[in-house]
């Protein structure tokens, strides 16, 4: 199995150009079950769930090529031949139960198979079921699949979601697109994200508002055309790298980011004294000389500081002069990461859903063993600091959401590079370690 060895004490200089956002793409790819014409997404991100996305919508009747060096999709779904979503691929990745909404929307039928549990967490898809069924859907559990038909079509109607949800709020949006009269959502996520995909279906001929608030109404239509749409960049992939000059030294810019994406976050770097700059491209950050100041981060729905920074975060904080807390409020058990950073030397205490982390002046390079996506991250951004060498194993989690991280921090100065499993050369990781995860 693949491993990530990163040499730490080098700072970086130069330029990162940030990817496309998978979470966005994963849900525009879902979208295209809306209609009979290509939907076409340019800059999308050359990453293993998107192809898991992409072989997830083939199973079910789509045709979706891959352009440009994988920069632009194009679905076609002229017909979708199977209803039926696997659970052989839908345990690989979680979105894949946003083709639940779509498909029932446009055809009144959709089996789909219960994603199960993750390691950051059970991540139940309970609202999204109660926001489809309050919207015409039968839904019947059985087998460990979703069997939802409406013979009749899905009608509109006004749903409040109990606790905001992401998936939840995509799925019933996409679903309310085709429904017969008014939809509206309540307390409805308010990610970028989300705002990215109103954007791509008004572009198909949806009339939807409310995008960046927690009330979206969506005026059901016939039909959607196919269109052209780009995806947005990636801010948690922003947020990451921004992060690794905090911790490595030096200063690098990040082109084709903006503070808008990651406003909470950038208050938290600013707030230990990391400098952030707005560019002509993107953003600047630069590490000052000397310690860091603690802060204290609690995670929340947008526009709140994100969850899939704070393993990140708490990687810079362990170097921080002081003590600093972090609250996770959004996925039980996502502290995982923090065994394996005490491992290199940080000092951190963890009760129930707040790590307490009491900055040192250096952490030592160890092997450790990254447990999911953004806490294999958070290990090396640590290494990149870490007085000697770190070995990052299970790196199949990275290649879900970072695309050639490698070479974008070499690029930069930083000494890291992927190990085969013989302890070769670098190499990519095979697709099916990739996509099983």
């Amino acid at each position: 199995m693949d491993s990530i060895l990163v040499r730490g004490g080098r700072p970086l200089s130069g330029r990162i150009a940030i990817a496309g956002s998978k979470n966005a793409c994963l849900t525009l790819m879902p979208a295209a079950l809306l209609t009979d014409e290509p939907l076409t997404l340019t800059n999308a991100p050359r990453l293993a769930d998107i192809r898991t996305m992409a072989v997830l919508l083939e199973s079910l009747g789509c045709e979706v090529a891959s352009l440009q060096d994988g920069r632009v999709l194009v679905v076609g779904t002229e017909h979708i031949s199977n209803h039926r979503a696997d659970y052989d691929i839908v345990r690989k990745m979680r979105a894949s139960i946003l083709v639940l909404g779509p498909m029932l929307a446009r055809d009144g039928a959709a089996v789909v198979s219960l994603p199960g549990g993750c390691a950051i967490g059970a991540r139940p898809v309970d609202l999204h079921l109660e926001a489809l069924a309050a919207l015409g859907a039968e839904l019947d559990l059985r087998d460990g699949y979703v069997h939802a038909r409406a013979p009749r079509g899905l009608h509109g109607a006004r749903f409040t979601f109990p606790l905001v949800s992401v998936g939840a709020t995509e799925n019933a949006l996409m679903a309310a697109t085709l429904a017969r009269g008014t939809t509206v959502l309540e307390n409805a996520a308010c990610e970028p994200e989300i705002a990215d995909l109103v954007r791509c279906l008004r572009r198909m001929g949806a009339r939807i508002e409310g995008e960046g608030t927690g009330t979206l109404v969506i005026e059901g239509v016939d039909r959607l055309h196919g269109t052209t749409h780009p995806v947005i960049p990636d801010r948690i992939e922003l947020g990451t790298y921004m992060l690794a000059p905090a911790i490595a030294g030096g200063s690098v810019e990040l082109t084709g980011g903006s503070r808008a994406l990651v406003a909470a976050f950038t208050e938290k770097l600013e707030a230990t004294g990391v400098t952030v700059e707005d560019t002509e491209d993107g953003l600047r950050v630069t590490r000052p000389e000397g310690r860091l100041r603690p802060v204290d981060v609690v995670t929340a729905p947008h526009p709140g500081f994100p969850t899939d920074l704070q393993a990140q975060m708490m990687a810079l904080l362990t170097l921080a002069d002081g003590t600093s807390q972090l609250e996770e409020r959004i996925f039980e058990n996502r502290f995982m990461h923090a065994p394996e950073l005490m491992r290199m030397g940080a000092r951190i205490e963890v009760h129930g859903g707040t790590a307490t982390v009491t900055g040192v002046e250096e952490l030592r390079g160890a092997p450790v063993m990254a447990t999911d996506l953004r806490a294999s991250v958070s290990l090396i951004l640590a290494g990149l600091a870490a007085k000697g060498e770190t070995r990052v194993a299970r790196v199949y989690h990275l290649d879900r959401g970072y695309e050639r991280l490698e070479a974008k921090l070499s690029s930069c100065g930083a000494a890291i590079e992927r190990m085969t499993r013989d302890g070769g050369a670098p190499g990519q990781a095979p697709a099916e370690q990739v996509e099983g995860q």
